[in-house]
């Protein structure tokens, strides 16, 4: 359950959201207009988080804040609590919509966007990114980490033919390689953070997967992951 909660006087102008549900609750606060600091609290049971969740509200209310019913979740920026990880909660409400299954909040599984270090470092510099400057460039992003940053070459997906593929990565694997998981990345994280892709990225996120297949010789139809996420990808369809 998700109740938001607004406080204004003559000096601030604040928000607080508390989504709660099972043994976990998460909350989003600060200034009204902010991306705001995420926060999220784990419980033995159901009951102690209800009881902790509405202590907290009765808290908020005593204080002055008055509860909106308009308030507007689509329309905000989404960042995980550096101390818990990757969370359904701390995550766009489209994305943990379409894309529930457990792979999208990996931090350990290769194959998952965010579960190797190319990707969850990726991760973490778009939520810096964009605490700086919300109208982040996330189709611009993985070919500035990878050179800027990094120092390499980014090689974006020209084609999936297997030999050709096979042909440039005789050469430049793991340029290749590096380019596919930030690609793909990048794609998944603008939906988890602001509930929309841009279609370019879309097409560039699944060619990545595809040919990162190719590059380590496993078609992406025979490995369940990457199949699971070229679907669910190909699936979403909040454009921008």
């Amino acid at each position: 359950m998700k109740r938001a909660f607004v406080y204004k006087d003559e000096k601030s102008y604040k928000f607080w959201w508390i989504d709660y549900g099972g043994c976990s609750f998460a909350v989003n606060y600060g200034k009204y207009g902010s991306i705001g600091k995420f926060e999220l609290k784990e419980f033995d049971t159901e009951e102690d988080c209800q009881k902790e969740a509405e202590k907290l509200i009765r808290s908020k209310i005593k204080k002055g804040y008055v509860e909106d019913e308009n308030f507007n979740f689509l329309d905000r920026l989404y960042i995980d609590s550096e101390e818990y990880g990757l969370n359904p909660q701390t995550s766009h409400p489209r994305f943990s919509a379409h894309f529930s299954d457990e792979i999208y909040y990996s931090e350990g599984d290769e194959d998952t966007p965010f579960g190797s270090d190319e990707g969850h470092d990726a991760l973490i510099f778009i939520f810096e990114a964009i605490r700086k400057n919300p109208n982040f460039d996330y189709s611009g992003f993985p070919q500035k980490l990878i050179e800027q940053d990094w120092g390499m070459e980014y090689i974006p997906v020209n084609t999936l033919d297997p030999d050709e593929v096979k042909k440039m990565a005789a050469d430049k694997e793991m340029d290749m390689i590096q380019s596919d998981m930030v690609t793909y990345a990048t794609a998944f994280a603008q939906i988890k953070i602001t509930g929309s892709i841009s279609s370019e990225l879309k097409e560039r996120g699944i060619k990545a997967i595809k040919r990162l297949a190719l590059i380590v010789g496993m078609p992406w139809d025979e490995n369940e992951i990457q199949s699971k996420m070229i679907e669910d990808l190909q699936s979403f369809n909040f454009i921008i």
